[in-house]
């Protein structure tokens, strides 16, 4: 009897069941449903997004041209051998003047940019703006007389974890392709490829060439920029990364104003990640927000009362993770509001306002050494609080910091680095460009110099 209770019991059970599973599997009921298509989506967006080609000349040196006995007894031949070196990338048309945005490593150090629509129709372009602390950058067709189709901009931090996305771009040189995929993850803050680290994450398939291309929703606006996949075979494995487009949105704002780099809020502040360790000290449950470092005299930060060991854990309302996640949601706020911080201080919240402006820049005094020294080929300019903030330098750091170095000059050659700041030449202090242009017009033996780089004061004696 019992036995018998049990198989009724089961079969009732089944039975309860078996519609549940065939609502879940079903054929289509009306000819529309097998019509459905992202078709209508792909052809509203594909015309606004291009194809960019760049290219630059290189020379081909041979290594026994850098031996001073070589040149001596065979002299340097006329006329080094130089070949076209091309990149390929995408682009999207934000404007309908005709202004492109891109990755500025895809048209880096070009001599010449051509932009393909996908008429195929081609236009030479010039850059407008180049942004290396978001690898992005803005470029003009020349001479045209048209208006071109665009893309809209959507609140990329509406984005979920889910949503449907569409990558289009040229990847491989094959020609305009469109890929399928949803929102992987959000806020990805350690991929080290920009300054600003904030990625959308998707697994819309992503290769070589889709760099500069668009990202978008299944409304058709453009959510990020497609600018890095993780590969280890150089082609897709579902894990592309994208500008998020609000911080588009911002260079390509600097651009329309006619700025030749992109106008962006100074907080004065500098910050650190909380890890396990500092979270237990301070007692929190979690490792996560913005621990300040360091306060700059009479920055924004100051002035609203930002203090030496305070938490940031909300910026007008939004959680802070760490200070990537700081640093992108500041950066893409508006110029001339305010922002609200809550930072958490002895363990108990405090709101503070905090002013959005820019960041005061002196004169650079931009200068490239030429004269023969352990210098040569370095191009440095004056330290300001704005260029403190763009090369995450100590804001309270005097001298001249180098901003580039030649490939093959001098500087790069005996260890110099971007960022390195010169402090002292020859037991003389160096404040300006102008110091170091002086330090070096006398030829030496021996050059003693003081620099500091990372935040540590380096001696290092170099033969002349």
């Amino acid at each position: 009897m019992t036995l018998l209770r049990l198989s009724a019991t089961l079969f009732l059970a089944l039975t309860m069941l078996a519609p549940a599973h065939a609502q879940d599997r079903r054929v289509p009921t009306s000819q529309a449903e097998l019509r459905l298509s992202y078709a209508p989506i792909v052809q509203r967006v594909v015309p606004a997004v291009v194809n960019v080609y760049a290219a630059k000349m290189i020379q081909h040196r041979h290594p026994l041209l850098d031996d001073p006995i070589f040149r001596r007894f065979f002299g340097v031949p006329g006329g080094q051998p130089e070949q076209m070196q091309r990149s390929l990338g995408s682009g999207v048309m934000v404007d309908p003047s005709g202004l492109v945005v891109t990755n500025n490593h895809v048209i880096e150090g070009a001599d010449q940019v051509k932009i393909a629509l996908p008429d195929k129709r081609e236009f030479e372009a010039e850059i407008v703006l180049k942004d290396t602390r978001t690898d992005l950058a803005i470029l003009r067709l020349k001479n045209v007389n048209e208006t071109f189709p665009t893309l809209d901009f959507a609140n990329s931090d509406e984005l979920q974890v889910g949503d449907v996305v569409m990558a289009i771009g040229n990847p491989f040189g094959v020609g305009q392709t469109v890929t399928q995929g949803i929102v992987s993850a959000l806020a990805r803050t350690q991929v080290g490829i920009t300054d600003y680290q904030f990625f959308i994450q998707t697994d819309a398939a992503i290769n070589p060439g889709n760099s500069g291309g668009a990202l978008v929703d299944m409304t058709g606006q453009l959510v990020g920029i497609n600018t890095a996949i993780f590969s280890r075979t150089g082609g897709s494995l579902g894990i592309g990364f994208a500008i998020p487009a609000n911080m588009v949105r911002v260079v390509v704002a600097s651009a329309k104003s006619g700025g030749k780099a992109v106008r962006r809020p100074w907080l004065g502040a500098r910050l650190q990640a909380v890890t396990p360790e500092i979270a237990e000290t301070i007692g929190l449950k979690a490792p996560a927000g913005a621990l300040v470092a360091s306060v700059a005299p009479g920055s924004p930060a100051a002035r609203a009362g930002l203090k030496l060991s305070d938490l940031i854990v909300l910026i007008d309302g939004q959680p802070v993770d760490d200070p990537n996640a700081f640093d992108y949601r500041f950066a893409t706020r508006p110029l001339g509001g305010t922002s609200q911080l809550e930072v958490q201080r002895n363990g108990k919240p405090v709101k503070l306002t905090v002013p959005l402006e820019t960041a005061p820049d002196t004169s650079r005094d931009e200068v490239v050494i030429t004269a023969p020294s352990p210098f040569e080929g370095a191009k440095v300019v004056n330290v300001s609080p704005g260029l403190a903030d763009e090369l995450h330098l100590d804001y309270g750091a005097e001298g001249v910091v180098i901003i580039a170095l030649a490939e093959n000059g001098m500087a790069a050659n005996v260890g110099f680095r971007k960022g390195d700041i010169i402090l002292a030449v020859n037991n003389k202090k160096i404040v300006k460009t102008t110091d170091l242009e002086q330090a070096v017009r006398e030829a030496r033996r021996l050059w003693r110099i003081t620099l500091m780089r990372g935040g540590q004061q380096i001696q290092v004696m170099l033969g002349g």
